[in-house]
């Protein structure tokens, strides 16, 4: 058994300790916002926080997660429904394309606004750099996250 809080609720899950947190997170708590890309960590579709940092969640087992905070996409936005800084540029600055890996990025830009309020170019491709966009879409990904900088 696995206790940890998911966007703030707190969780139970019965499942085997090395199974990915991932599919518990998307086929256990059915919070499919979280994509799989590639499953050996290297695109960033999955990307969740744990415990306030950014992870690949195809490659960390849900034992990990024991005792700990995740937030997921979807806890992202306020409470009351209001879009948090950088999901409100995405939409501004039309950011997606197909958006497949969009989860993943938006979860990487808010962990380095958290992080660095007022980032440079090099900060958001240092932080940006394990999500890959097959769209490319890097252009407009760096241009929502200084738009929400500024927000």
């Amino acid at each position: 058994m696995v206790t940890f809080t998911v966007n703030g609720e707190a969780r139970q899950v019965d499942v085997e300790p090395d199974t990915p947190l991932l599919w518990v997170v998307r086929e256990q708590l059915k919070l499919t916002g979280t994509k799989f890309g590639c499953g050996i960590a290297q695109c960033g579709a999955c990307t969740v926080h744990l415990d306030g940092v950014p992870v690949r969640s195809c490659s960390i087992p849900v034992s990990f997660a024991d005792g700990s905070e995740v937030t997921t996409i979807e806890g992202v936005a306020e409470p009351d429904g209001t879009l948090h800084a950088i999901q409100q540029a995405w939409i501004d600055e039309q950011v997606p394309q197909c958006g497949y890996c969009q989860s993943g990025q938006i979860m990487s830009a808010v962990a380095l606004l958290k992080d660095t309020p007022n980032p440079t170019d090099d900060d958001i491709d240092a932080a940006m750099s394990g999500n890959i966009c097959r769209c490319g879409a890097y252009g407009r990904i760096r241009k929502a996250i200084k738009a929400a900088a500024q927000a």
